[in-house]
């Protein structure tokens, strides 16, 4: 099982995937992995009924939400649609199972969850005037003002940052297509305050925008942390909850920045090229956005905090 994972592995780095989605996959796969090796079944021989199996053992003994649960059947039937490929077996058993008994989570509906939390502009006016912290209220401002992941902001390096023109040059991954977000003024002077904060923490030479109090880079799960501690903290987050609508966490902001951009009017394709979003490659050569109409697209349409 060991010598397949590494193969699905390289597999994944020659299609271009990021390396936290391939170390994500691979965490997946080695919980799969484990189930089927202490029920004495064959890794190439799984069939409907491990799998179904192996969804009551995720539901029932990890307590998993169905949300989570989805993930961990895209990472199995991407491992065995590579074996297909691979021609180590002739049909993806995950597809069939997949369908019948996430449907109603893939079409939207839930299950025992609801759709993710969305707070409205007053409250996230509330959350990040709530945060004392220059950092943490920079991570949470930049997050809700530009929608990017988690991963792209833990990257930002100050070079990529250009105060004049209010916007950042993220790193290339592989699920953006636009590196280009902008920024509004509110989160400029939420930037500017903790740039001049972090000359006391900064290693030398460490162009990261967002570091730690031991001046290291800062990574996810901080980011993680930082988010869900303050909305905590002013009744946004209930970690006691199982229930999607009752957490607050960082990919919530880049739902609100979607939302909010479309409740003010921006055209969806500037939303979308704002978010990232791939788009059908046939199409590509053939769209193209101005950079400073999108600049202006965001500026007008941005929701203000009133903030200071």
């Amino acid at each position: 099982m060991a010598s397949k994972l590494e193969e699905f592995k390289e597999d994944c780095r020659l299609r271009g995937m990021s390396h936290g989605s391939i170390l994500s996959y691979l965490s997946a796969l080695r919980i799969y992995m484990d189930f089927i090796s202490r029920k004495g079944k064959d890794l190439l021989a799984a069939d409907k009924t491990t799998l179904k199996g192996y969804i009551d053992y995720l539901l029932n003994e990890r307590g998993l939400t169905y949300r989570t649960l989805e993930y961990h059947f895209s990472s199995l039937s991407a491992f065995y649609e590579w074996l297909v490929f691979d021609e180590e077996i002739a049909v993806n058993p995950v597809l069939s199972v997949r369908k019948r008994y996430l449907k109603r989570y893939k079409n939207g509906e839930g299950l025992t969850e609801g759709s993710r939390k969305l707070i409205s502009v007053n409250e996230m006016a509330m959350l990040v005037g709530s945060i004392v912290s220059a950092r943490d209220r920079a991570i949470v401002m930049l997050l809700a003002k530009t929608g990017v992941r988690r991963g792209e902001l833990i990257r930002i390096d100050l070079p990529d940052i250009n105060f004049e023109r209010m916007s950042i040059r993220l790193k290339p991954t592989a699920k953006r297509t636009n590196r280009m977000v902008f920024f509004d003024e509110e989160t400029k002077r939420a930037l500017l305050d903790w740039i001049r904060m972090r000359k006391a923490f900064a290693e030398k030479d460490n162009p990261a925008l967002f570091i730690t109090e031991s001046g290291r880079r800062t990574d996810k799960n901080d980011v993680y942390e930082t988010v869900i501690e303050h909305a905590t903290r002013v009744g946004l987050h209930d970690p006691k909850s199982t229930r999607l609508e009752d957490h607050f966490t960082p990919h919530c902001c880049r739902h609100w920045f979607t939302t909010h951009l479309r409740r003010s009017g921006m055209p969806r394709e500037h939303i979308q090229e704002l978010r990232g979003d791939s788009r059908p490659e046939a199409i590509d050569i053939y769209y193209h956005i101005d950079p400073e109409d999108l600049r202006k697209s965001y500026l007008a349409h941005i929701p203000r905090l009133g903030v200071t």
